[in-house]
């Protein structure tokens, strides 16, 4: 359930008569009609909003969701959850703040699903799917998970942690209906890779299989098998365990695959071995999306060019290219809209994407060492430059580069204005115009002057205030801001507060703002999602402020060893029905 769309109280179960009076005429749709209609309504959004046109509309909303969308654990109870809808089928729930994936938090802040999936299997006995992001998830609770059940479908679990094989092992030998198990980004303890010996022989409902983050060896007798039963399987991404060969043996029992995450390419091949992985990836003709390639080098991309005039998107991200073995691979990919790349292809590679890719959405380049700062090195506004030039659809970008330039941001949102997402890490911090050595303000500034889409954007470098006035003023559709090492003084976050007036979710690290610039914001918090503040210079006395005149929020200030005890070291701002979590730790001061 979408906190943005929803006033967090109309999630209780009372909600209706506080808010819908009984001035309304009877519907003219019987309730059994009604239902029907809302059912095909499938945006939590939109939903939300439905509830919200009258008494029974409201109730009619209720009855007839199945799907639920949580974006955070803690702005709702799991009982006000399951009096609030009772036929529910399918829960997306995140825990963590976003900060978390760069271990800003402790593993054991909180964010643990148990007590959900204890009211679900009370509930919700029809449950079939569960996607958790950013949750801490015990064997005890997949477990309790795999016996509740009986028709469970989907797991997907995003950059979770605290299972193990046991906790697997029970979903692969309880839930006989799975068709997705999906492992992304998850840190998992005490893995064996037994686990995939689990399935029943007779198992063979997989439609989705993904393990390429848990770091261990797996049975790949097993593996094999399980493939050759699950003649529906469209997603398979394994781990770096999984060799050519092995591979190979996996393609010819599945070449409907339409996603393919890859094991290693370091090993030696004979000239059969060659011909044949080379001859499995050609057959792969439904393919549209590949990932993995671990170790991958120019004598072994060629394998690949087969499969790759249908790809879609190519996630390169764990693969250290140089920019010549990596042009001859994106001309054989004329048809992607999404390519994630590590800044080693340098401007050269970029180059090449701009005159191989007329039809790419999305980029993303990661860099090889994020500690190493020495500007002449990765990719450059030149590469950038390239780019939009020659990929003029470009609407998502995530840039990390050593350097930039006003003019050079200025002409790429001219070439792609349809931005909706603009993500620019400079990682030298407040890094300026190389060129020029002047802030990268008008740079952001011709962001949200002319992107007039923009929903999601990061900004980096040297900033003053004036970047985030015009961020207030014009950014109109933005949804989460993130801002690292920039602004000047609390006028510039202000600024943010006051305009933007779609804004969810805000992130500031390492900035100059304090007390002034956090208590700026009462009269928008219970309007977003949360605030994130850390490295700033916010003092508790300011957050008690905070707490005591929004008594809708919650306020947590998540103290750091040996810090002044004056000083709010990280602050996690959220709204919720639920008041103050019941499981914070020590180093948790909720006020």
């Amino acid at each position: 359930m979408d906190p943005d769309p929803n006033k967090p109280e109309e999630l209780l179960s009372n909600s209706a008569n506080n808010s819908h009076g009984s001035t309304h005429p009877p519907s003219p749709f019987p309730d059994e009609v009604l239902e029907k209609v809302l059912s095909y309504i499938n945006s939590h959004k939109d939903r939300s909003s439905v509830s919200l046109v009258r008494k029974d509309w409201y109730n009619a909303e209720r009855w007839s969701r199945s799907r639920l969308f949580i974006g955070n654990c803690y702005s709702v109870t799991p009982e006000i959850v399951a009096r609030r809808f009772p036929r529910i089928k399918s829960v997306t729930l995140k825990g963590k703040p976003r900060f978390s994936d760069f271990n800003m938090l402790p593993r054991d802040w909180g964010a643990n699903v148990h007590s959900w999936l204890v009211m679900f299997a009370k509930v919700y006995p029809f449950l079939e799917e569960l996607r958790l992001k950013r949750m801490t998830v015990s064997d005890e609770s997949l477990e309790l998970l795999a016996k509740s059940f009986p028709s469970f479908k989907a797991l997907s679990l995003s950059s979770c942690d605290g299972f193990s094989d046991s906790g697997l092992k029970a979903v692969a030998s309880h839930c006989r209906n799975l068709t997705e198990l999906d492992i992304q980004d998850s840190i998992s303890e005490d893995i064996s890779g037994t686990w995939l010996s689990s399935f029943p022989e007779n198992f063979a409902s997989l439609e989705v299989l993904n393990f390429a983050s848990l770091n261990s060896e797996i049975s790949f007798d097993a593996l094999e098998r399980l493939v050759s039963r699950c003649k529906s399987l469209r997603v398979l991404k394994v781990n770096e365990s999984i060799t050519l060969d092995q591979l190979q043996r996996l393609l010819v029992l599945a070449p409907q695959l339409v996603e393919l995450g890859t094991g290693s390419f370091l090993q030696e091949l004979t000239p059969r071995q060659y011909e044949d992985i080379e001859s499995a990836f050609s057959n792969c003709t439904s393919l549209r999306v590949l990932s993995g390639l671990w170790e991958a080098t120019s004598l072994y991309l060629p394998l690949l060019y087969g499969a790759c005039f249908g790809l879609t998107f190519l996630n390169l991200s764990d693969v250290a290219l140089q920019s010549g073995e990596f042009a001859k691979l994106l001309v054989h990919c004329p048809n992607l809209r999404r390519l994630w790349v590590i800044d080693t292809v340098e401007d050269k590679g970029l180059e090449a994407i701009g005159s191989s890719c007329p039809l790419l959405e999305e980029l993303r380049v990661f860099p090889a060492n994020p500690y190493e700062l020495d500007p002449r090195l990765g990719v450059t506004e030149r590469g950038f430059l390239a780019v939009s030039q020659g990929c003029r659809k470009l609407r998502y970008v995530l840039y990390f580069c050593r350097r930039m330039t006003n003019a050079a941001v200025i002409t790429i949102v001219q070439n792609c204005p349809n931005f909706t997402h603009f993500r620019l890490c400079i990682m030298n911090p407040h890094q300026p115009d190389h060129l020029t050595n002047e802030p990268m303000d008008e740079a952001f500034g011709a962001v949200v002057k002319t992107c007039h889409k923009l929903q999601r954007l990061s900004v980096s470098g040297l900033l003053t205030d004036l970047s985030f006035e015009y961020i207030g003023k014009y950014a109109k559709n933005l949804e989460t801001l993130s801002v690292a090492f920039a602004g000047s003084s609390d006028w510039g976050m202000q600024c943010v507060l006051d305009g933007s007036p779609k804004l969810r979710k805000l992130e500031i690290r390492d900035c100059p703002f304090g007390n002034a610039a956090l208590l700026s914001g009462r009269g928008k918090y219970e309007m977003m999602r949360s605030l994130w503040m850390s490295a700033c210079n916010v003092t508790i006395k300011g957050c008690t402020i905070l707490a005591k005149e929004m008594p809708r929020l919650n306020v947590e200030v998540i103290k750091d060893e040996d810090s002044d005890d004056n000083q709010a070291d990280k602050v996690y701002v959220y709204r919720t029905v639920a008041g103050p979590r019941q499981d914070a730790p020590p180093f948790v001061l909720t006020l």
